[in-house]
């Protein structure tokens, strides 16, 4: 595996910039994962590594090669896509062992029936390698293409939203068995989703990307508890963190400049409202079995939270909310730091 360095990497397409100067780096055997919504630039990004696009400026290093001019086949890249893209008239032994029996790798067959046989015992399709691809399920196809990937062993794996088109008890699985074969190879992996458990779930490290700029980039618990601005702490929590203006709730000791107060769960303290006293009204109890989403009108904002299961909390109770160290943002939606 190998580390990659991206230095000022821009990309437009026309008047449309998808990637602006971008500076990122990838340590060697490290899973980051870029996170935004559609048209964030995370596509084009892996793209640009890959050599599937040529960047309008900026260098781009893997394994402190510079890479930037080289083609496709010379970066030593393996890319899954959203889409399976098996060959349907191979079996899956084929397909896993397309790759290495390429010109350029003219692997002897018994090296190539190890590398397969040991990939798809890692992905656990090794009971299905002589059937036909076109024979499987969603979940055993994406094993497949994710295997195709791995049998090369290449200097970094690129993966775009591999599991977005499976279902949720699916995804969850391979999330958890993709995590585990990276540990496992120690592989140097760039994963880009817009499914917030899936980078907190796998990643090293989390970049939140934002019509082209890297907003960014830290761990998990980093982005979530630290958020730079509105736009990453929208990105992370379930429920979504509810965004209120000063001066809708007690405020207590907040910081001078803030114009928007960021409360998730953990930020709030809500009860039956006493001694006539009320800040809200609950509007519903959303019952979601493990844990209950509790929706309260403040005046005319909303909020949603979390509460237990056995809440006593029903549709029409006037509650009292308090903040337990929310996050503060100034005018321009960036963060100011809790004193």
């Amino acid at each position: 595996m190998a580390d990659v360095h991206i230095r000022g990497v821009a990309k437009s397409f026309g008047e449309h910039a998808a990637v602006d100067r971008l500076d990122l780096q990838i340590k060697d055997g490290e899973f980051v994962v870029l996170l935004g919504p559609t048209g964030a630039g995370k596509t084009t990004t892996l793209r640009l590594i890959a050599g599937l696009e040529r960047p309008d400026t900026g260098t781009i290093h893997i394994g402190g090669r510079d890479a930037t001019m080289l083609s496709p086949a010379e970066r030593d890249t393996a890319f899954v896509f959203q889409q399976y893209s098996l060959y349907p008239h191979l079996s899956v032994y084929d397909n896993l062992a397309f790759p290495l029996r390429s010109p350029a790798r003219r692997l002897a067959e018994d090296a190539v029936r190890r590398r397969v046989e040991d990939v798809a015992r890692m992905v656990r399709i090794h009971h299905k390698l002589d059937n036909r691809s076109t024979k499987l399920s969603g979940g055993e196809m994406q094993r497949v293409a994710i295997g195709r990937a791995l049998v090369r062993k290449p200097a970094i794996y690129l993966m775009d939203e591999p599991l977005s088109s499976l279902d949720a008890k699916l995804r969850a699985d391979l999330r958890l068995e993709l995590k585990r074969i990276q540990a496992e190879l120690g592989a140097t992996m760039l994963y880009v989703t817009h499914d917030q458990i899936e980078a907190m779930t796998m990643a090293d490290r989390i970049g939140i990307l934002a019509e082209g700029v890297l907003v960014q980039i830290g761990t998990p618990r980093t982005i979530y508890s630290e958020p730079a601005n509105l736009h990453v702490a929208a990105r992370l929590g379930q429920p979504a963190i509810n965004l209120l203006p000063t001066g809708l709730l007690p405020d207590g000791d907040m910081p001078a400049g803030t114009k928007t107060i960021g409360a998730r769960t953990e930020h709030l303290s809500i009860g039956k409202a006493s001694n006539g006293h009320a800040d809200g009204v609950v509007d519903w109890v959303e019952h979601l079995g493990d844990q209950n989403h509790l929706h309260v009108s403040v005046g005319t904002k909303k909020l949603v939270t979390l509460t237990d299961p056995d809440t006593q909390l029903e549709k029409g109770d006037r509650v009292t909310i308090r903040y337990r160290a929310p996050l503060f943002f100034d005018q321009a939606g960036n963060r100011i730091a809790n004193r």
